[in-house]
């Protein structure tokens, strides 16, 4: 095992550090108070290469690791949620659904300018009613010649009012089995696709969540994801890599309450000593370092895991559940340590467990986590070779 990281992982995580600490620091107070969404990021992380991160160079993208992918959500999230969100929307479920499972024209025409930031993409599988349920959603889509006739409404759509392209996942068939469940390729100015807002959100406030509305909406054949009842088998893969990115960004909180909690246990003075020499401070402290330590390396895992070309599913659940557990939990010992002072909005931490909390359940709880993990040991669920594999890393024009 090596546990050094690379050049290009080095220089990834002090470039988007820089970014973070220069262009979100110094307005997610206000942003996230506000509730309102700052167009102007993605732009600004366009440049920075960022939704490109892990695509090979000749789709447009930097061709880096998947670990490079891990550390950039880490920083990202260290600073607020709402932005790693944006490269788990935008590059995870998305960009590397397409590269796994799209056609040479569907890349040509989706993912190259998403890459570069010309085109946003967003991914719409959650309904009212149905949230790790995919088998029974209500959305419709019915084939009618060279079109399918979309019909239905789903929640939670991240990016959902600045995203040109949405990943639409609807039943081709009767509700209840997984072959009647296709994905398909919806641009935002097809007629009938209309959006909506979702406000009053207790976490990712700096996040553009609403609902994806199809009325009627004519979609070409051509631009149906995979086959025609592989929709199930699509959305599991492209919400595994979502996984992936929220454990990472987990890990970026847990980061960030250790370090506020350090300096404020070095800083503080309570009974003529920092609070840092009292032991109950210290047991809190040494939980919130040990979970950052043992999350991050079940992170770089499954980044491992990725660039071999090998099924990660068991590892990613773990890494998702135990990061995303151990980010609330540091959120929560953090609050503790700084007393009164977190609940004012000047600190990050207070931010910090209302967004660890949402990535309790989002990509499936903790519960549904607690559930695959179960399932690989007891021997009821094992990973199966997809017919379209994510490609290892190195990329093969990248040798």
């Amino acid at each position: 095992m090596y546990f050094e990281l690379s050049k290009e992982q080095k220089m990834t995580r002090e470039k988007v550090r820089e970014f973070a600490e220069n262009e979100i620091a110094t307005m997610v107070q206000n942003e996230d108070e506000f509730a309102s969404y700052n167009r102007s990021f993605l732009s600004k992380i366009g440049l920075l290469g960022v939704l490109g991160i892990c695509i090979p160079k000749k789709y447009g993208g930097s061709g880096l690791d998947y670990n490079c992918l891990a550390i950039a959500c880490e920083e990202l999230e260290k600073e607020d949620t709402g932005a790693r969100l944006t490269i788990t929307t935008h590059v995870a479920a998305f960009a590397l659904t397409l590269l796994q499972w799209g056609t040479a024209d569907q890349k040509h025409r989706y993912l190259v300018p998403a890459t570069k930031g010309q085109v946003i993409g967003a991914f719409a599988i959650t309904e009212s009613q149905d949230g790790s349920d995919i088998n029974n959603i209500s959305t419709t889509a019915v084939r009618e010649g060279d079109y399918y006739i979309l019909n239905g409404t789903k929640m939670w759509v991240s990016l959902i009012n600045v995203a040109d392209v949405f990943l639409v996942f609807a039943r081709t068939g009767p509700a209840g089995d997984k072959k009647n469940i296709s994905c398909f390729i919806v641009d935002g100015n097809f007629p009938g696709v209309q959006t909506q807002n979702i406000y009053g959100k207790m976490y990712i406030r700096l996040a553009d969540t609403g609902q994806l509305i199809l009325n009627n909406v004519r979609v070409p054949v051509e631009n149906m994801l995979g086959e025609e009842g592989e929709g199930s088998t699509i959305a599991f893969s492209s919400v595994d890599n979502a996984r992936f990115t929220v454990a990472a960004g987990a890990v970026g909180v847990i980061q960030g309450c250790l370090d506020a909690s350090v300096k404020y246990g070095r800083e503080r003075q309570a009974f003529c000593q920092p609070i840092g020499r009292l032991q109950l401070v210290q047991s809190m402290i040494a939980e919130i370092a040990a979970g950052a330590e043992i999350a991050r390396l079940l992170v770089y895992k499954v980044g491992w895991l990725k660039n071999e070309g090998k099924q990660c599913g068991r590892e990613t659940a773990l890494a998702k559940w135990y990061a995303c557990d151990a980010a609330f939990k540091a959120a929560s010992h953090s609050i503790q340590i700084h007393g009164a002072y977190a609940y004012l909005n000047r600190y990050p931490l207070e931010r910090y467990l209302r967004n660890a909390k949402g990535a309790m359940i989002y990509t499936g709880t903790s519960e549904i986590q607690e559930i695959i993990l179960a399932e690989y040991a007891l021997g009821f669920r094992e990973n199966k070779i997809l017919r379209m594999q994510l490609p290892s890393w190195p990329f093969e024009e990248d040798d």
